[in-house]
């Protein structure tokens, strides 16, 4: 970027250090920035609500919000602002989290001036650039930062206190939780928190994989080992060799696969189909699972030695409902980057919108919300999403179509019916899963649509609650 750019640049600094702040504003000004300043995140954000500004340098760790909540404030009113984070040396971690939630880059302290100029020059020219040749920007796919760093709430605190202490070891993790809360992110973030996080990220599906291929995806096989065994074929397992293995679904394997999967844990090493040799493997292995293990383990569908095995370390997502006071924050999140995928201007959630989304349960959890509010910004009309824009009627015929005590079991789901006469959370979902079946003539697919679940998690439901499903040839 040339003087000439520059100077048309304007840069907002943010520290509590006084003698920091100075420092910076005249080493930008003598690179012939324009410099703007603030000594804490809320003045930061009334320099930003004042003044045009192209990029932002803050301190993460600061009073009240801090870097991090600047961090979230910024994506929300000003996503077109690459933020740059400064931290201390002993919290990489911390700016690993923060790359992961948004921020553009970070330098540890004490940092090297020529360093943090070549960033803002190459963030700059990259804003620049964008602005000539303007492209669709493309969603993170989960949305990591709005289902984990999203939230205020103190479940979600707790958690993430939690899950900085774990990321950094190389113990093998257990992540528990309801169908669509994020388990899958939050693997993903306890292998970019470790100090594997440079190796693979290896993902193994077992609740969609078949039983009989499970084997050999995960083991691997050499030529001739079976029928279609054409060559040699290295499994997941070796691919994650140096970082992390991530069994989402765990529950799901087979007896025999629960075996294999115990030597592998003790032993570290692996055999393929058809092969004599023993592979040595390090990686960190992650598992997930909705389901009840410790059930499981008392009806003897899912190995003690096994679970104690993986569970070293245990995460539970806490689902949805229980972190209501973050829905609002999530609202914003989800609204501001479907608008932007779908080049329009940013449509936000007036009042009624939010209080109704507030008062829904969110069975199908921060998955379910994503969903509503994506079909809700192609509804919406113009720039404000009401109540008619989203489509949570669904579920609500779902619940208006049961019986009278299945929908008192939908009260209390919503908070709305505390008697004695109400059926619990279990047995409300099991009917909600029942409804949605017969309204999609039992078409597993179209009832898990109806839902906003996945697939995988309408197979475990009706597995859950032993639903019989009519016709052996019934099309999925």
């Amino acid at each position: 970027m040339d003087s000439t750019t520059r100077e048309h640049a304007t840069i907002l600094v943010v520290d509590d250090d006084k003698n920091i702040l100075q420092v910076l504003e005249a080493r930008l000004s003598f690179a012939h920035y324009k410099t703007l300043t603030a000594r804490s995140a809320e003045e930061a954000v009334e320099v930003l609500a004042q003044h045009p500004v192209d990029l932002v340098v803050s301190d993460v760790k600061m009073p009240g919000m801090g870097g991090v909540g600047l961090l979230h404030e910024i994506l929300v009113q000003w996503p077109h602002i690459p933020v740059i984070l400064l931290t201390a040396y002993g919290s990489i971690p911390d700016a690993v989290s923060t790359i992961r939630s948004g921020a553009a880059d970070y330098l540890t302290k004490p940092f090297d001036g020529h360093q943090l100029l070549q960033k803002i020059a190459a963030l700059l020219g990259r804003v620049q650039e964008r602005d000539e040749k303007p492209k669709a920007p493309k969603l993170k796919g989960p949305l990591i930062s709005d289902v984990i760093w999203g939230g205020k709430s103190p479940v979600m605190r707790d958690f993430y206190a939690l899950l900085e202490r774990v990321a950094p070891t190389d113990v093998a993790v257990l992540i528990l939780g309801e169908s669509g809360t994020g388990k899958e992110m939050v693997a993903r973030m306890l292998h970019d928190l470790s100090p594997r996080a440079k190796g693979p990220f290896v993902i193994v599906d077992c609740g969609s994989t078949q039983p009989t291929l499970l084997e050999s995806e995960l083991f691997g096989h050499v030529k001739g080992s079976f029928t279609h065994a054409v060559r040699d074929k290295k499994g997941l397992m070796e691919e994650a060799d140096g970082g992390t293995l991530f069994l989402d679904e765990i529950g799901n394997i087979s007896p025999e696969m629960q075996t294999r999967l115990l030597r592998f844990l003790q032993e570290r090493t692996l055999r393929r189909v058809g092969d004599t040799r023993a592979i040595p493997v390090n990686c960190r292995v992650i598992a997930a699972t909705n389901a009840d293990l410790p059930a499981l383990v008392k009806k003897g569908e899912f190995r003690e030695d096994l679970y104690f095995r993986l569970k070293v370390v245990t995460l539970k997502v806490p689902p949805l409902r229980e972190r209501k006071e973050d829905i609002p924050l999530l609202v914003e999140r989800f609204l501001d980057a479907f608008s932007v995928a779908q080049h329009r201007p940013r449509v936000s959630a007036s009042p009624e919108t939010v209080s109704m989304l507030m008062a829904h349960s969110w069975p199908g959890n921060v998955r379910e919300l994503k969903h509503a509010l994506e079909g809700g910004v192609v509804f919406c009309a113009g720039q404000t999403l009401e109540p008619r824009d989203i489509q949570l009627e669904q579920a609500q015929n779902l619940h208006a179509e049961a019986s009278p005590a299945v929908a008192a079991g939908a009260g209390v789901a919503n908070g709305a019916n505390t008697g004695a006469d109400a059926l619990s959370l279990e047995e409300n979902e099991h009917q909600t899963i029942l409804r949605a079946l017969e309204r999609a003539a039992w078409v597993k697919k179209n009832a898990a649509d109806l839902l906003g679940i996945s697939r995988r998690a309408i197979h475990y439901k009706i597995k859950k609650y032993n639903i019989q499903i009519p016709g052996k040839d019934q099309d999925d």
